[in-house]
């Protein structure tokens, strides 16, 4: 099923259960929403009943945390059947995830893990995140991930091993700017040049949020704060850099009331210019 067009320009929110009143009541004048997909697979719960609704006045677009690309098992093919009727349901232009893997022998740890970066490993993403797309019969992107190890086996950067797989498997890339900062701090590159590997073609959608900073000085991707003034100059400097790409504003933590989110949204409109 074809998905709904969704401008280049759109700015749009993470679609969260406190903003359901404030979106049927107020209609805000939102982009898009974009949801995490594991919360409406069942389309007989109260939460697919509100997306339902909103789905019938904005786009929504699919953001998943437990596809496991990176997972020692095969792909769970009863899941992207659940994934796939989903996007079917909302009409999604696109449905995302992340280049990590999240479970192993059973287990799944609720969080989203890293790799090494090598040959063997991008080769193996490629490979499954073309399967994924294929199989949802709509664009698949790849969200990188905010880092705080460096891995002995590594033999690229975390930008050439992204790269690599998003241009091996032809799918897009769903660049979190946010993580790209928290990265960079956490270890010592320079943002942009990140940036400057982006193909800006290539990407579906980009991530803002907040973060925050431990006693130690190390960064973590929480989620439950403001965009800071740092991650705001290099998403100006991504979207000079990369053209327009459709810009989502996440908080997960902390939520404060939709109004405020909202707020992120004009600042993202005025940073851009």
């Amino acid at each position: 099923m074809r998905g709904v067009s969704l401008e280049r320009t759109a700015v749009g929110v993470g679609l969260r259960p406190p903003f359901y009143g404030h979106v049927h009541e107020h209609a805000p004048a939102v982009g898009f929403f974009e949801v995490i997909s594991e919360n409406f697979l069942d389309p007989r719960s109260p939460a697919s009943a509100h997306l339902a609704r909103i789905a019938d006045r904005y786009p929504i677009v699919l953001h998943g945390v437990t596809l496991n690309l990176l997972g020692p098992e095969p792909l769970d093919e009863a899941y992207l059947d659940q994934i796939s009727r989903l996007a079917d349901r909302v009409r999604a232009p696109y449905v995302t995830d992340h280049l990590c893997w999240t479970g192993a022998h059973g287990v799944t740890h609720h969080d989203l893990l890293p790799v090494p970066y090598t040959e063997e490993i991008a080769d193996l993403a490629a490979e499954r995140a073309t399967y994924v797309q294929r199989r949802l019969g709509r664009p698949f992107g790849l969200e990188n991930l905010s880092s705080y190890v460096e891995l002995a086996d590594s033999t690229m950067t975390e930008w050439e091993f992204y790269t690599r797989v998003v241009q091996a498997a032809d799918v897009g890339f769903m660049l979190d700017v946010n993580n790209v900062y928290v990265s960079s701090v956490n270890h010592g590159f320079d943002p942009r040049t990140y940036i400057d590997r982006i193909e800006g073609s290539r990407v579906l959608q980009i991530h803002l949020a907040g973060h925050s900073r431990e006693p130690s000085g190390l960064i973590v991707d929480t989620h439950d704060a403001p965009v800071c003034d740092e991650v705001w100059d290099l998403y100006r400097y991504t979207w000079q850099r990369l053209g327009p790409v459709p810009t989502l504003v996440e908080w997960d933590a902390k939520i404060p009331p939709m109004p405020q989110v909202l707020a992120e949204l004009d600042r993202a409109r005025e940073v851009r210019g």
